[in-house]
């Protein structure tokens, strides 16, 4: 490396890492600002303020932010270079445009690995301590307000209820199918569900049993039945944000396990794993389009090459939502939802760049 190389790649890092603290040192005083009555009333350990909650806090939204405050970061120091004439004496010594970027690769490079080390592993781990404290010191207890829940436990066996309540473990409006193929062989439907954890069984109430044999059809009719169902209640205790905490081995099996009972959360899942590699991604598309947009010098100064900048950022995020609406409720593949804006945004980044001044 050259000093060349040297000067840009710790003029990149140190703005990166000091826009890091910044921001995180105003999101936390926020977010004390906001938790201080549920802190003082629940009163927890300040030992696990701050390594429990804010240390992982800080690792959580410091990742999350990260592809934003490096496109930040590359606007603000190369505008800020280009006023000082620095990227003009650069390009007029004989370094060519191209190898002026190596340095700006080298260190997007860096922190987008980071990134990625991080969405798969770091930080599932520091969200089951951020979540675990919240859910010990700050949230109400967890209650499903889902309705019309279907489940399949196993292949062929479907369950529904109406709704469900997760602190008494009870179900309403429940029904059972068994099917054999395209044949409904079993049926079973209660007026309620409810778990009892001495027995380990479930409790029907107000019980209607349909067994279908070819042209037969036998019924009976109870007001009581304890029965073994495959399903446990801390199924309905899954919260999206479960997948937040898994790392990249554990998130493929829940994926699996969920594709098998039928979720219809799937989109949501899939979209999170590819996320987790999409973003750090971003970090080459932004930091090309940072430096093609802030290395020419103009009147505006770093003001105006900040304000397109976050123009610029609000556009991919807008972009990102979309696709991914798409994908949750109009059936586009995750995988294509999360990428197709970093595809957009990489084709826009090469045109700025073949037109930026070299």
């Amino acid at each position: 490396m050259k000093k060349l190389d040297l000067y840009i790649i710790g003029k990149f890092l140190t703005t990166f890492f000091f826009l890091v603290v910044v921001l995180m040192s105003i999101a936390i005083i926020f977010d004390i600002s906001e938790r201080i009555d549920d802190f003082i009333k629940t009163t927890p350990p300040l030992k696990a303020i701050v390594f429990e909650y804010y240390l992982n806090f800080v690792i959580f939204y410091g990742n999350l932010f990260s592809s934003l405050l490096i496109f930040i970061t590359v606007i603000f120091f190369t505008a800020k270079m280009a006023s000082n004439t620095e990227i003009v004496a650069i390009l007029s010594s004989g370094v060519s445009y191209n190898r002026m970027m190596l340095p700006y690769l080298i260190a997007s490079s860096i922190l987008a690995s980071l990134s990625l080390y991080a969405n798969h592993w770091l930080v599932p781990d520091a969200n089951k301590r951020r979540l675990d404290f919240e859910n010990t010191y700050v949230r109400n207890p967890y209650m499903n307000t889902e309705r019309d829940i279907h489940i399949q436990t196993n292949p062929g066996e479907f369950i529904y209820f109406e709704s469900y309540n997760v602190s008494g473990n009870k179900g309403y409006k429940f029904s059972l199918e068994k099917w054999e193929g395209t044949e409904l062989k079993h049926k079973i439907m209660a007026n309620s569900c409810q778990w009892d954890s001495s027995t380990h069984l479930w409790h029907l109430e107000g019980y209607n049993i349909r067994i279908f044999d070819e042209m037969k059809e036998t019924i009976r009719e109870g007001k009581k039945l304890d029965t073994i169902i495959n399903l446990n209640p801390k199924d309905f205790e899954k919260r999206l944000t479960n997948t937040e905490m898994m790392n990249y081995s554990e998130l493929n099996k829940f994926i699996d396990t969920e594709t098998k009972a039928g979720s219809e959360f799937i989109p949501f899942y899939e979209i999170e794993k590819h996320q987790r590699s999409s973003y750090p991604f971003a970090a080459f598309v932004l930091t090309l389009i940072g430096v093609s947009v802030a290395s020419r010098k103009v009147r505006g100064g770093i003001g105006l090459h900040i304000a397109f900048g976050l123009l610029i950022c609000v556009t991919y995020i807008l972009a990102m939502k979309v696709t991914t609406v798409y994908a949750t409720n109009a059936g586009l593949n995750p995988f294509i939802a999360v990428w197709i804006p970093n595809a957009l945004f990489g084709l826009f980044s090469i045109y700025l760049y073949r037109k930026a001044p070299k």
